[in-house]
Parts: structure tokens; C-alpha cells; sequence
């Protein structure tokens, strides 16, 4: 029993990268994360970790280690969950973490949906417009908006989005439809900090990246509150397709320099690297990847022809 614990504290220290973060991932005191590190480098002979102040780095019998750690780790958890049934039925807690605005005009009505086809899963949803890191804060699963960084993470993509400019067609008409990025310095512009954390507009002009800095009239944290704001008539601001798609329909919004709008970024459903998936969680990605893709379908827009602009 003690060996096990060893192994899992180490692969919890590994994961998290420091033995405070570890230890309140498994609710263990510093110093018992410390005891069960120390017994397990006296038991190998060597070290695992090599420790200073201000760091902590694994070591290369530490990293060797490590994947056979996993592994005795995951065969353990699979004979568990195959005596219980776990493999077969979906039973247990999943957390799940999306940015906000996608979290609560796309995720919650899925989640619901499944809730009411596996009553024996309950689900935490964490609505948080940062990235957070899935092992570190016990999430299962996430969605994720952009390019995907070099991981351990299993990605399963469910569509595309664009970036974006709109505005009213009461303020266009008020003044004028910017033709050209450097256009936006003589316009009102409220920036959707999570969009544009620089106050600039990244485009692509042609074939090339370029970018166009500005001093936002308006700066808002929440996409919803900034799209308000653009549709009262109050300026010009980012959101991504999905986000305003209703509303440019309608005619409420209308798109900006359309022909400088970036190339689409992916949606990803993300989950941890694991030998084996629990039935909750293959349960859920089975069930919302297809949701998920035909909300975003529905939400999309052609391409640089979403509409004329008012002019």
C-alpha cells in the first residue's frame, strides 16, 4: 500500500511540477508529500527529483521511472473499474471547462442533454475564458478555441470559428464603413480584452499576417457585454462567428473589413492521455462531438460573403 502511494504522489509532484500543487491536488500535507518522495527515492537509490528553492526538475531515472509509474498506476485503476463495471457503464463525476460565452450559448444545453440519458453521471462545469490545465485542476475534459500547443492531450476537432469585426448597421451608416485595417483609428472601437488583449486587430492582408493598434473609446472583459454595445450602436468590436451569428443575420450586426478577416481557427474537444478512457467520459465525448459540430455548423458563416456592408 505504501509503495502505491509513493508511485501516485510521484506522478501527482511530476504533473504538477511542485510538491504544494501536488499535494493539494491529493489533499496531502507538504510534508507528507515530502515523506512519500523521500521513501521512494531511498527505496530506487537515486533521486527523482532534483530540488532547489526555486525549482524542481525531474531526474533522468525520475523520467524513466515515470512512465512505468503511469502504467502500474492505469492497470490499477482498469482492474478497479472492471470489478465495479466502470469500463461498461457511465457512473461517476466529470468535470468539464469552456471559455464563457461558448460554455453558455453551446456547452450547458449539451451537458443537459446528456445528464438527462446517464443519470448515474453528475457533472461540474467550470465557464473560465483562461486556459486551464486540465491535469494540474482534475478536468477531464475541455474546450478548446485556437491552435493547440504540443501536448499529451488527445484532441478531438468539432469545427471551426472566425475572428471577426462588427458593428451596427446605425453606426456604419452614422459613420461610414472603415475599407481599409488602418481605417480603425478613426473609428470608435470597443475591444473585447479577450480578443484583443493588445489593443490591435491581427488581419490578413492577402497572403500575410499584419496587425493595426488602435486606442480603443471602450474596453470590456465580457464578449457578451462588448457585442451588446456594438449593437446599441456604440462602436465597432471583435467576437467570434459563433457569437454573433444570430445577430447578423437579423440584421442587428453587420461584418467590418470582411475581406481582411483571418483564416478560421479550430474547435477542439481536449482530454488527458490515458490507457484507458473511462465509460463517463468516452460516454460524453460520444454524445457532444456530434452536438457540438452541428451547433457550430448552424452558427457558421460563409466565408468572406456573410453580406453587404452598409455603405
Amino acid at each position: 500500500m505504501d509503495r502505491l502511494h509513493e508511485l501516485a504522489v510521484f506522478v501527482a509532484v511530476a504533473d504538477a511540477g511542485s510538491f504544494a500543487k501536488a499535494g493539494t491536488r491529493l489533499h496531502l500535507s507538504p510534508p507528507a508529500v515530502t515523506r512519500a518522495i523521500s521513501a521512494l527515492e531511498h527505496r530506487l537509490g537515486a533521486r527523482v527529483f532534483r530540488r532547489t528553492t526555486r525549482s524542481l526538475t525531474i531526474t533522468d531515472v525520475g523520467q524513466r521511472f515515470l512512465e512505468n509509474a503511469r502504467r502500474i498506476l492505469s492497470d490499477l485503476d482498469s482492474a478497479e473499474k472492471e470489478a465495479v463495471g466502470e469500463t461498461a457503464v457511465p457512473i461517476g463525476h466529470l468535470t468539464l471547462t469552456a471559455s464563457v460565452t461558448f460554455g453558455r450559448s453551446a456547452l450547458a444545453p449539451v451537458v443537459c442533454a446528456f445528464l438527462n440519458q446517464h443519470p448515474r453521471v453528475t457533472v461540474s462545469v467550470l465557464l473560465l475564458d483562461r486556459i486551464a490545465n486540465l491535469v494540474e485542476e482534475g478536468i477531464d475534459l475541455a474546450v478548446r478555441i485556437g491552435p493547440l500547443p504540443d501536448s499529451n492531450l488527445i484532441a478531438k476537432k468539432i469545427g471551426t470559428v472566425r475572428r471577426m469585426l462588427v458593428a451596427s448597421p446605425d453606426y456604419l451608416a452614422r459613420r461610414g464603413v472603415p475599407q481599409t485595417p488602418a481605417d480603425l483609428r478613426l473609428h470608435s472601437m470597443i475591444a473585447f480584452t479577450g480578443l484583443m488583449p493588445n489593443r490591435e486587430w491581427r488581419f490578413l492582408d492577402g497572403k500575410k499576417g499584419n496587425s493595426v493598434s488602435f486606442a480603443p473609446r471602450l474596453e470590456i472583459n465580457d464578449a457578451v457585454a462588448s457585442i451588446a454595445a456594438a449593437e446599441m450602436g456604440d462602436g465597432i468590436t471583435v467576437a467570434l462567428s459563433y457569437m454573433v451569428a444570430d445577430q447578423i443575420r437579423d440584421g442587428r450586426l453587420a461584418p467590418v473589413l470582411d475581406n481582411f478577416t483571418p483564416p478560421p481557427v479550430p474547435v477542439h474537444l481536449v482530454y488527458p492521455e490515458s490507457r484507458l478512457v473511462s465509460a463517463k467520459l468516452r460516454a460524453f465525448v460520444d454524445f457532444a462531438a456530434p452536438r457540438l459540430r452541428a451547433t457550430l455548423d448552424s452558427l457558421a458563416l460563409p466565408a468572406r460573403s456573410r453580406g453587404a456592408q452598409p455603405g
